[in-house]
């Protein structure tokens, strides 16, 4: 079973922190389906459709495998951190469990992430040089991800300064800060995979004590995706709209009343951003500009060497 629980800041503090912190137990996001599914991994994988705060056992190879990658990434000092449903529960409870590990660093670390990562028997490869490499070993691996898919955000070193100590799997590391994952779940919104319910249950989690601010600088001209995600939280939770702070409501409304009422007949259209996919017939038959291409294309830097 994973263990994470809560840690101080300093790397002394966090290795001598007391067994009386709250215990967190984490799993994260499944990605894939296993070739041979052990009898725990099965239960998993149901309970992993449903939301719950009860922990999940997972196999002991799996958990070492964390634990080693952990390790190996604190070892080597390199600037990083977990997100996933690692990060998830520590910031709402929810456990789901995973057959791999999410980590968020920026795009100038992963070649030596991934040499190290080798050296220890992983097979590794770049997925998508604009913002995912992978580090296999067996059924089991890590996703190295240094920002969004369609480049609309990019993990820079504020994200990995922010995060917040933890102690998963008995190591001390870090976990992405409530700010940042929630920022990275926004453009989450494809027809097989939508993460509304976490952003909702992390603004619901920690009652809205975010640095709601930063959260606004990071989302930038992505703003509209922010108020979509945060009417969801007030639809689901109406009797808690006041998590969200009052004047961030009249910041996002007034933008968007201000855009309803002065249209911009020049403005491009964004939803290769949000699907590509499901927007390719106006890509592909009614022509609308693609403007995905356009970010991918200006995303530096981008992953380049793998071992």
């Amino acid at each position: 079973m994973f263990h994470a629980r809560h840690a101080s800041n300093s790397y002394r503090d966090r290795r001598q922190a007391s067994d009386s912190h709250q215990l967190l137990h984490a799993t994260a996001r499944q990605k894939s389906t296993s070739k041979r599914a052990m009898p725990e991994q099965t239960a998993n994988t149901a309970a992993a459709m449903t939301t719950s705060s009860i922990p999940l056992r997972i196999p002991t190879e799996q958990e070492a495998l964390y634990r080693e990658v952990l390790t190996v990434l604190e070892d080597q000092q390199i600037p990083y951190a977990v997100a996933g449903a690692f990060a998830l529960q520590m910031h709402t409870g929810i456990c789901r469990y995973t057959k791999d590990l999410d980590v968020f660093l920026r795009a100038e670390e992963v070649p030596t992430t991934l040499a190290k990562l080798h050296e220890h028997g992983f097979e590794c490869e770049i997925c998508d040089p604009v913002w995912l490499a992978k580090a296999q070993r067996g059924e089991f691996y890590v996703d190295l991800i240094t920002g969004m898919s369609n480049a609309a955000l990019v993990v820079d070193i504020s994200w990995i300064q922010l995060a917040h100590p933890a102690i998963i799997v008995d190591v001390p590391t870090r976990v992405l800060a409530p700010e940042e994952l929630l920022a990275s779940k926004l453009f989450v919104t494809r027809r097989e995979r939508f993460d509304g319910a976490d952003i909702a249950h992390i603004v619901y989690g920690t009652k809205g004590n975010l640095d709601w601010h930063r959260l606004l600088r990071r989302i930038g001209e992505h703003w509209e995706i922010l108020l979509w995600a945060l009417m969801l939280f007030h639809y689901v939770y109406p009797a808690h709209s006041d998590y969200v702070p009052r004047w961030l409501w009249l910041e996002l409304t007034g933008r968007f009343l201000n855009e309803v009422q002065n249209p911009d007949s020049r403005a491009p259209f964004r939803g290769s951003l949000i699907d590509e996919n499901m927007f390719a017939i106006d890509l592909k038959e009614w022509g609308l500009e693609n403007i995905l291409e356009q970010y991918r294309a200006r995303r530096e830097p981008k992953i380049t060497t793998v071992p």
